[in-house]
């Protein structure tokens, strides 16, 4: 278990390049089970969840060649499907939740998928309908075997028909798609999701040869073909990432440029950290932050009442930066309520900001009202554990603004997410450390 060692209260200053989008390559890697021709993806983050899927795919019998930083070759030309049924693909598979999506483009080519139970971060029920009752209306037969928590989908020949998912599942969406880009005939998918990750991983697989209109929208339609090639491809600059240092400069009040962030793909997030008073200003393709020495005041609403920032589905707010805009406002001028629909377990981690002096009522477990201090009383540094991925970087950037010495406990978590933190963050004059 990792430990970062925080000395805060250093104003930062300098240039930050963000990785490749996660999310996005969790979902692209998968696509390689498609072809047994060659797939090339470019700016892949080399961070621990993306690493586990790639050794996941190498263990499957993929070819992986690493050709540059960030840069892998793929061909899926020789499959070792009896891995699938091994016990070191149950332990492999259900210590990452990205590995659900392999199960789509298995049963697509090779008319079965399986996979354990995945794992990831503990914020609440994560469940996986959406992705199976999509298999079973393209024919696919499902059977669970509860003692080993073990899923399996087969099929001779998926076919296409209309669908209307129950919830706009980014990962469901995904694996839908990668099934049916094969199936015979036409598929319809209604209330997919269709955030800019969905949008590259449907434009990749046009490039392979897939035929898949509606990209961008709510209504994917799909007709199926016999094979699909090679391609090359790159990954987008992570939008989580680009939000968790519009954060980190306001809260240390440091001067900041955000390189090359793909403006058009960020959707309302500039504007959500607008509302709370953040200063940001479009530079080419980059985000210049200031330094806010007089701080940032939250906007309410025009009759007057308090903010509400909330979780929604694409083109909404993405839940994944709702608990970096909480750690924002402990420093804000005014008050907001955060709402986090989706997850019932992912606000818990507030109790650790308490703890430093932040004024947060929790008010269940889904919400919690935030009372900014404007500075005027800092947070002080803890010691403290990090529970999932995106806490654990809103502590650390709670952390780097505190008054002393934080410690981050269980840091494994954010290497989950973030691509070596540390060293990026001592570039721009933090004091920070690995001591575990």
């Amino acid at each position: 278990m990792g430990t970062f060692k925080i000395e805060g209260g250093v104003q930062l200053k300098g240039e930050i390049t963000p990785q490749g989008a996660k999310n996005e390559a969790l979902q692209v890697l998968c696509t390689v089970l498609l072809t047994p021709e060659k797939v090339t993806i470019t700016n892949i983050p080399d961070i621990i969840d993306v690493n586990k899927l790639i050794n996941l795919l190498r263990n499957l019998g993929v070819k992986v060649e690493k050709l540059a930083h960030g840069t892998y070759s793929f061909q899926a030309d020789e499959v070792n499907l009896g891995y699938l049924e091994s016990e070191g693909f149950k332990e492999e598979g259900k210590s990452l939740r990205g590995s659900i999506m392999i199960v789509g483009p298995l049963l697509a080519r090779f008319g079965k998928g399986y996979i354990p139970k995945p794992g990831g971060d503990k914020i609440g029920r994560r469940r996986l309908d959406t992705h199976f009752e999509g298999f079973i209306n393209l024919g696919a037969k499902f059977r669970y075997n509860k003692e080993d928590s073990f899923y399996g989908v087969e099929a001779d020949r998926l076919k296409g028909t209309y669908m209307l998912l129950d919830e706009a599942s980014v990962t469901g969406t995904a694996n839908i798609i990668m099934a049916a880009v094969l199936a015979e005939g036409k598929t319809t998918i209604y209330n997919a999701a269709c955030e800019p990750y969905l949008q590259q991983l449907c434009n990749m697989l046009n490039s392979m040869g897939a035929k898949i209109t509606g990209v961008g929208s709510n209504l994917i339609e799909i007709e199926g073909v016999e094979k699909l090639g090679g391609c090359e491809h790159r990954i987008l600059p992570d939008m989580i990432e680009i939000g968790s240092w519009i954060g980190l400069a306001a809260m240390t009040r440091s001067e900041i440029t955000i390189k090359n962030v793909s403006w058009d793909n960020l959707g309302i997030i500039p504007n959500t950290f607008r509302k709370l008073g953040i200063t940001l200003e479009r530079r080419g393709d980059d985000i210049y932050i200031p330094a806010h020495t007089d701080g940032y005041e939250i906007q309410n609403y025009i009759d007057g009442s308090i903010l509400t920032i909330a979780d929604a589905p694409w083109p909404g707010f993405t839940p994944d930066l709702l608990s970096i805009v909480l750690v924002v406002a402990t420093q804000a001028r005014g008050s907001v309520l955060i709402h986090q629909k989706m997850f019932e377990s992912r606000l818990f981690f507030t109790d650790r900001l308490i703890d430093m002096g932040a004024k947060i009522i929790l008010c269940d477990p889904h919400r919690a009202t935030v009372i900014g201090l404007d500075f005027k009383s800092q947070l002080k540094g803890i010691m403290m554990s990090s529970p999932d991925i995106r806490a654990g970087v809103s502590l650390l950037i709670a952390a780097l603004s505190a008054k002393g010495t934080s410690i981050i406990q269980n840091s494994d978590q954010i290497d989950r997410g973030y691509e070596r933190i540390d060293e990026r963050l001592k570039a721009l004059g933090a004091k920070i450390e690995r001591v575990a």
